[in-house]
């Protein structure tokens, strides 16, 4: 689990076409929280007291799984078209019909999608 904390921040948020997937990026300190309507399957292992909602990644360094009360689903949030990339500070998207890859510039990413999700 990667905990965050958000500090005078810039936040930016997109969603798959689905809309079962919606992220958010915030500036200070940069990261990438990925949550998913469908819910994280399989469930994570370790204890989560509220809801694993998705994953998360800074620009460097592993992502994993994120344990929240809120949602980066936002209902208004831009669609970023299948087979687009987003990037910014160090970490790169690519929507796809199958899901969402994302991966920083360490190498380790995630894949999020309703069949599934991985961490490397």
């Amino acid at each position: 689990m990667i905990a965050l904390a958000v500090v005078a921040a810039s936040v930016s948020f997109f969603q798959l076409p689905s809309r079962n997937i919606g992220c958010t990026y915030v500036t200070s300190p940069i990261y990438l929280r990925c949550d998913i309507r469908s819910g994280l399957k399989p469930t994570p292992h370790g204890k989560c007291e509220l809801d694993w909602t998705g994953l998360a990644i800074r620009p460097t360094g592993r992502p994993g799984p994120t344990c929240a009360g809120d949602t980066a689903l936002l209902p208004n949030a831009r669609v970023l078209r299948y087979g687009t990339t987003w990037r910014r500070g160090g970490i790169v998207c690519r929507s796809r019909r199958t899901g969402l890859r994302c991966s920083n510039r360490s190498g380790h990413g995630f894949t999020l999608a309703r069949a599934g999700w991985r961490t490397f």
